[in-house]
């Protein structure tokens, strides 16, 4: 019998651009180190089921060039083993019965999650790394750190949004463009800011308790009226799925019974939230005499499967070849990171959130420099405008409103507005002492 060790490759999750990028740097630097390098196919779904039958070999020759195109080159899938004792001990067991010593797992945090557990119930027997991937970039790193697909998802995303603002000029229209991400809103607000869109909407700048549909209905609102007084009628809300798990249950009653994954995560797909929007922003636009042509758009799986830009090729490289090589030299039990150009290994304990014991989830600061600047650009109703008459009186007008009246409905916006964004002089080199930059 052939005892020779092997390493092999799992990808979980969803996917995301740059995924073949990392299987094929460490497949390369697998063989080149003397190593057998097996492709676990379609995730944990059959390993954790004790069916060692979906396994390929991978060779130099087979992932020399994979890494330009989008997709995984050995599937992938959500199967959870860390839902049933029983699919873990089978998983550890089912490596084992392939002769796997080494493996590499490729996919976000619930997979990382799933990671960490296989390397405790491996108990030395397997060395295990992860690498951290997923374009909803909300994995618990370092803020200046991407998760590898997030760079090119959002590049594409700022394609399609700019031809959709093109569209949205020439047909007097609006776009409400949904935006991957679960909880988390870095892509909706990385593409949102980056084309210009005309507001961005996040989870995190919602206030944590259950908020009521007719918040978010009246932000979008706002929007709209304020771009009317400016005499334009078009305009693209780029807008996080996560809001919908902000949202008040009550306002939703379907989400008590839509579909969930193996983790347990709501299936955004099942719930239209764009059309949701739609219809209560074209009723509430309707109660002050207006109207609006709206468009929902959700773009996402058009992103996930993207062949990878080159900023994300030679970071999935750098990823892949890093995984390999801490396998080799013993390590195990950590998350692969480049940060500052440098390989950074991270502890599998230091992923978790001591309260949810699941792996911690990298929500948008919005209390950042980067946050505030993206709110400045955007067109919705702001702290100022409240405390400027003569644009009050604009927006009133539009509505059909008295300045009382306009305050009464939507003033209650601005509780949730971040502070003004301020450099003080103190913290300038001292050749620009004498400037000081207020929020306009």
């Amino acid at each position: 019998m052939n005892h020779h060790k092997r390493m092999a490759i799992l990808v979980g999750g969803g996917p995301a651009p740059g995924i073949n990028s990392v299987i094929s740097a460490a497949t390369i630097r697998g063989v080149l180190e003397g190593m057998e390098v097996l492709g676990i196919e379609d995730g944990f779904e059959w390993v954790m089921q004790g069916n060692i039958d979906h396994v390929r070999e991978l060779t130099i020759d087979d992932v020399s060039r994979i890494h330009f195109r989008g997709g995984s080159h050995i599937g992938i899938s959500r199967a959870n083993p860390t839902n049933d004792p029983q699919h873990l001990e089978n998983t550890v067991i089912s490596l084992l019965r392939l002769n796997v010593s080494h493996l590499v797992t490729i996919g976000g945090d619930d997979t990382a999650y799933s990671a960490m557990k296989l390397d405790e119930k491996a108990e030395g027997r397997i060395n295990v790394v992860h690498v951290p991937k997923t374009i909803d970039n909300d994995l618990n790193l370092p803020a200046f750190v991407d998760t590898f697909g997030y760079q090119t998802a959002r590049h594409l995303g700022v394609d399609i949004v700019k031809n959709l603002m093109v569209d949205a000029r020439t047909t007097s229209r609006w776009y409400f463009v949904i935006a991957m991400g679960r909880q988390a809103g870095h892509l909706a607000l990385g593409i949102g800011k980056s084309a210009g869109a005309t507001l961005s909407l996040i989870p995190e700048e919602l206030p944590d308790g259950p908020v009521k549909l007719k918040t978010v209905v009246d932000t979008l609102v706002g929007a709209v009226v304020k771009r009317l007084s400016y005499g334009r009628r078009d305009g693209v809300a780029m807008i996080a799925e996560g809001i919908t798990l902000r949202l008040d249950p009550t306002d939703l009653a379907q989400l008590e019974d839509v579909e969930r994954d193996e983790h347990g995560n709501v299936r955004m797909a099942e719930i239209n939230i764009g059309e949701l929007l739609k219809a209560q922003v074209q009723e509430r636009l309707k109660h002050f005499g207006l109207k609006a042509t709206i468009v929902s758009k959700n773009i996402g799986y058009e992103l996930r499967c993207a062949d990878p830009i080159p900023y994300d090729l030679e970071y999935t490289r750098d990823l892949g070849y890093c995984a390999a090589k801490y396998l080799f030299a013993g390590g195990s039990g950590a998350m692969i990171s480049m940060q500052g150009g440098q390989f950074t290994p991270i502890p599998f304990e230091d992923l978790l959130d001591p309260e949810s014991g699941r792996a911690r989830v990298r929500l948008v600061n919005v209390n950042s420099t980067r946050y505030a600047i993206a709110r400045r650009y955007m067109i919705r109703l702001r702290r100022d405008d409240f405390d400027d008459p003569h644009e009050l009186a604009k927006f009133a007008a539009t509505c059909g409103m008295t300045l009382r009246q306009f305050r009464d409905e939507f003033e209650y916006l601005i509780q949730y507005e971040p502070p003004p964004l301020r450099f003080s002089a103190g913290e300038l080199p001292d050749e620009l002492e004498a400037l000081t930059i207020d929020s306009e």
